[in-house]
């Protein structure tokens, strides 16, 4: 699997920016865009870090075909939409379920 491929996918799929990459991943925009620029691949760390911001595991990041969709649509939904919350907001509604 070509990691740097997946992650365009994932960032294309949310209309996602490399700025916005580093942004949501906690990462440098350098780190990013040295990654594409550069052709290094990304370490384990690295990979954690955007996995997290696309509110994915590795485990989904690997899986290809239709591993990749083990999710329902509504989690799907649900995942989509969060990881475009800003941390604030993420507090927010995590307080929110845990009075439910």
């Amino acid at each position: 699997m070509d990691a740097k491929k997946r992650i365009r996918e994932l960032m294309e799929e949310r209309g996602w920016t490399e700025y916005r990459l580093a942004q949501e991943s906690g990462l440098s925009q350098s780190t990013i865009s040295n990654m594409f620029n550069r052709n290094n691949a990304p370490t384990l760390p690295t990979l954690e870090a955007i996995c997290g911001a696309f509110g994915i595991t590795l485990v989904q990041f690997f899986s290809e075909g239709d591993e990749a969709n083990a999710l329902t649509e509504e989690q799907q939904a649900l995942f989509a939409k969060w990881s475009t919350l800003t941390d604030e907001q993420k507090k927010i509604l995590l307080n929110l379920m845990s009075t439910m």
